[in-house]
């Protein structure tokens, strides 16, 4: 799944444009196997990236330039991805004899769930297969507004590179979990990608997309209430959120203000699991985590708790040869949740054309 890609788009950097830094990924495969080219981690300007949205794009555009310079970074193509309120994903039920019939039911199917201006959308969609008992389709429909695409390729542009595709979010971590997992086909599985400002909960079974919500929840949150609560700098309040020590914070502090966000996260998850349970009867069994915040204490234990199902930290890498020589493991380990997104578009280079 992904909204657009250009022709002979093999050989393709995975960047994943966040709101608080730049994740890039490049895979080199041979035989279905994939091995670790090159990573790259770097921090955006405060407010260059705000809930998704490219504030400042001259900023981006030149941490990009220096993230490929830093670490020797030489493929130009390019696979990005957008998320947020510009971002609809939806399955609808369209009844049509032909092709050229369905894209008009589409279109006028996509009205009512279409937030902003239908004139100002890119959409596409892909018929799922046929509904029960009777001629209607099911059909997964994407739309974002144009600006948004806009956006992420001219950053790419500015920063002299070449935007070859443009995907969710939600359908990157879906790519890299099923790359790494293989998943049964009739396991349903929900996929929680926190971000900095964007939580991401997309539902799947077999390959297919049964469900995704994007949620302005993410590691901001727990950063700045930590900073707030305790007194610390954003720097220290960073360490904090993900277990390093602070002599000058109780723990005990230290985990009822993360508790306070999680349980907010917590939330908005049963908020997408309802809307889920509203298109499928079908229970959701097991949830696997990503993003920057994967790893908050108490976070996965509180959702397999809440949802009475397994939570599993989400390992992009798993099938992923990283050479001991030239990757620390224990740095690739550290990253490995925060670089699913990027993970899951470097491996869009080895899509079918």
């Amino acid at each position: 799944m992904r909204l657009g890609r250009s022709k002979n788009s093999h050989g393709l950097v995975g960047l994943d444009i966040g709101s608080s830094s730049l994740k890039a990924v490049e895979l080199k495969g041979k035989g279905g196997e994939y091995e670790l080219a090159n990573i790259a981690l770097g921090p955006l300007n405060p407010n260059a990236v705000v809930d998704g949205a490219i504030v400042d794009a001259g900023s981006v555009a030149a941490t990009i330039e220096k993230l490929y310079a830093e670490n020797k970074l030489e493929t130009a193509n390019i696979a990005t991805s957008v998320s947020g309120d510009s971002v609809i994903v939806k399955r609808i039920r369209v009844t049509a004899a032909d092709e050229e019939e369905l894209a008009m039911a589409v279109q006028q199917e996509a009205l009512p769930h279409i937030r902003f201006d239908p004139a100002e959308a890119t959409m596409t969609y892909y018929v799922l297969g046929p509904l029960p008992g009777g001629d209607a389709l099911d059909v997964l429909l994407l739309a974002v507004k144009r600006e948004k695409i806009e956006s992420a390729t001219g950053v790419l542009a500015r920063a002299s590179k070449v935007p070859m595709v443009v995907d969710i979010d939600a359908f990157a971590v879906q790519n890299a979990f099923e790359h790494s997992y293989e998943p049964p086909q009739d396991q349903v599985a929900a996929l929680v990608n926190i971000g900095a400002s964007m939580m991401n909960v997309h539902v799947t079974r077999g390959g297919l997309p049964l469900a995704t919500r994007d949620v302005p929840v993410g590691g901001n949150h727990y950063t700045d209430i930590l900073r707030q609560g305790l007194g610390l700098s954003f720097e220290e309040a960073e360490k904090v959120k993900v277990g390093m020590e602070n002599p000058q914070v109780q723990p005990e502090a230290e985990l009822t203000y993360l508790r306070s966000v999680s349980e907010h996260v917590v939330t908005e998850v049963r908020k997408s699991f309802e809307a889920y349970r509203q298109t499928s009867p079908d229970p959701i069994q097991v949830i696997y985590v990503s993003g920057g915040s994967a790893r908050i204490p108490e976070l996965p234990e509180m959702l397999s708790a809440t949802f009475g199902i397994p939570v599993e930290v989400l390992d992009p890498f798993r099938k992923i040869h990283c050479d001991p020589a030239k990757f620390d493991p224990e740095y690739i380990a550290s990253l490995s949740p925060r670089m699913t997104v990027a993970v899951g578009l470097a491996l869009r280079s080895f899509d079918p054309s």
